[in-house]
């Protein structure tokens, strides 16, 4: 073979089968990077294989048989990640092989006894290919030394391998159920099944495994309730049933795993509470249970987490409110309590969140203001409340929040301005839509503001007056040609209504009686029209009378002027 083919840079196939050629295999074949497919077979190549043809890491398909190959096959030809076809079986002729490690290829085939028939294996890492069949029953006796095995079935006879500490059949074509026998291997510290075809209940037997750290059985179609067995794997760390059909409870047997750090539920059928004593794994960093059917609160013992990086609840039937101890929370970055039916406020103490960078709570029945103090989460980058019952005004104080990216506020009951400068600039119309009365910058597809920032007057933009009397939005009771009429609550709890006027209809400026009696100045010496001088005071037995108005006709309802009738449906 001459040399100087290592100058053909983007030569990808090399055919020189069925030949005479003689000598031996140059090194320089490892220069040809873009190579997919090699076949030297049927020649009279020589010596040995180059270490250097570890360096095709594009090679698909390789064939040397049929020549006069010498020496050991090097460990650098395990680097090609482009393998394609059968495991020949004469690698069972590698008698001093330890460590086997074919994953992320494309092999195919079937999982023989020959390709793994080598007595002192060590490790052998299948995964990540499209190898089928089954495991030989007397796999342990086959292979007494193995310690990690990533292969594509799981055979009973597994737990003859009692020196095992890494079991890893991850993403392959696994199917039937976990068998009760993997129970036996108590030296088992990772295991990873994940992304297979594994059915039926987890056997009880896996709460055997007392040294296990690592679980992960995601991704398969496991059925049945999370075993209480499970409370038994008190060194657990890790622990991962997502994306199964899982139903039943989370029992308070999770909380006997005092050393879990992550634990992940998400996407499964899990219905009941969340368990009171879940703030009592003090070492949880990652708490991931979205996508279920849990239907409890939140329990307030979650603020004992002070660890706590992310809170995943979303996707949930959880009701109640969001209690005050979230914000003890104080290592959090993630917090996702969306799509659920939470009410209520949102609480103050969530500004003291200071690592917060995403907070979702989008699709709940949330009320009350947006919180001043979220203007205190200076990492935040993703707000979205949309789709809840919060009113009042967004806080001009969130214009302090420079590594907001993502602000929603659209579908709820708010009103005011929007504010316009820091990470608002960039926010696009739609993050405001379907609220209450929210003004501004005409790029936000709302109506002007009633007065700017430097306080100029303009009688054509809307101005909502509401009296400080226990008024909120949610509460109008009615509408008319010139503005609504909202329930309002004295402090005394008596009921009243007020009517608020839009000032953009020159019309709706004749209902007022505009006199200095009824002109009234705030605590800022700022002056509001009103009218009261039709107000009349009814006694509890009383609906209606009939009395002496002092008010200019003309800016009254009639039955006061013509009749001198009040009634308590007055106006209303």
């Amino acid at each position: 073979m001459p040399t100087s083919l290592s100058n053909c840079s983007q030569l990808q196939l090399l055919s020189l089968s069925d030949n005479e050629f003689d000598g031996p295999i140059h090194s320089e074949i490892g220069r040809l990077s873009n190579l997919q497919l090699l076949e030297l077979r049927t020649n009279h190549f020589s010596v040995i294989i180059p270490q250097e043809i570890g360096n095709l890491f594009n090679l698909a398909e390789l064939g040397m048989e049929d020549n006069q190959i010498t020496g050991s096959v090097p460990i650098s030809i395990f680097n090609m990640s482009s393998l394609i076809g059968d495991i020949p079986k004469e690698i069972s002729n590698l008698v001093e092989l330890e460590e086997h490690d074919l994953a992320d290829n494309s092999l195919s085939g079937s999982l023989d006894t020959e390709i793994i028939n080598i007595l002192g294996l060590r490790i052998i890492d299948l995964s990540s290919n499209n190898l089928s069949g089954s495991l030989p029953p007397n796999l342990g006796s086959i292979l007494p030394n193995i310690e990690r095995l990533f292969l594509g079935n799981i055979p009973h006879s597994i737990s003859n391998c009692s020196k095992r500490t890494i079991l890893d059949l991850s993403h392959n074509k696994l199917t039937r159920s976990i068998p009760n026998s993997l129970g036996y291997l108590t030296h088992l510290q990772y295991l990873n099944l994940e992304g297979n075809n594994l059915t039926r209940r987890i056997p009880d037997e896996v709460g055997n495994l007392s040294s296990l750290l690592y679980l992960r059985l995601s991704g398969n179609n496991l059925v049945g309730s999370i075993p209480t067995a499970f409370g038994d794997l008190i060194k657990l760390q890790h622990f991962d049933l997502t994306n199964n059909k899982l139903t039943g409870f989370i029992g308070d047997h999770t909380c006997k795993l005092q050393h879990l750090g992550d634990i992940y539920l998400g996407k499964n059928q899990l219905s009941g509470s969340l368990p009171n004593c879940s703030g009592n794994i003090t070492s949880l960093r990652m708490i991931h249970l979205g996508s279920n059917k849990l239907s409890s609160n939140i329990p307030p013992s979650l603020g004992n987490l002070q660890d706590l990086v992310v809170l995943d609840l979303s996707s949930n039937k959880m009701v109640g409110l969001l209690p005050p101890e979230i914000g003890n929370l104080k290592a959090v970055t993630l917090i996702d309590l969306s799509m659920n039916q939470f009410s209520n406020e949102i609480p103050r103490k969530i500004g003291g969140l200071q690592t917060l960078v995403h907070l979702s709570l989008k699709h709940n029945k949330l009320q009350g203001s947006i919180p001043d103090s979220i203007s205190n989460t200076v990492g935040l980058e993703f707000l979205d409340l949309s789709h809840n019952n919060i009113f009042g005004i967004i806080p001009m104080s969130l214009e302090k929040l420079k590594n907001l990216k993502y602000f929603n506020v659209s579908f709820n009951k708010l009103y005011g301005e929007i504010p316009s400068s820091g990470p608002f600039k960039n926010l696009p119309s739609l993050f405001f839509i379907n609220n209450e009365a929210l003004c501004g910058s005409s790029r936000f597809s709302v109506p002007p503001s009633p007065t700017s920032s430097k306080h100029r007057s303009n009688s054509k933009k809307v101005l909502v007056l509401f009296l400080l009397l226990g008024i909120a939005l949610s509460n109008r009771i009615g509408s008319g040609s010139f503005g609504s009429v909202y329930k309002g609550v004295l402090r005394s709890g008596t009921a009243i209504a007020v009517k608020v006027f839009n000032l953009q209809l020159d019309a709706a400026l004749e209902s007022f009686d505009r006199n200095p009696g009824n002109v009234l100045l705030d605590e800022d010496m700022v002056a509001h029209l009103s009218g009261f001088g039709v107000s009349k005071h009814l006694g509890e037995d009383e609906s209606d009378l009939y009395t002496t108005t002092l008010e200019t006709l003309g800016y009254i309802p009639p039955e006061y002027g013509l009749d001198g009738l009040v009634s308590t449906k007055c106006d209303v």
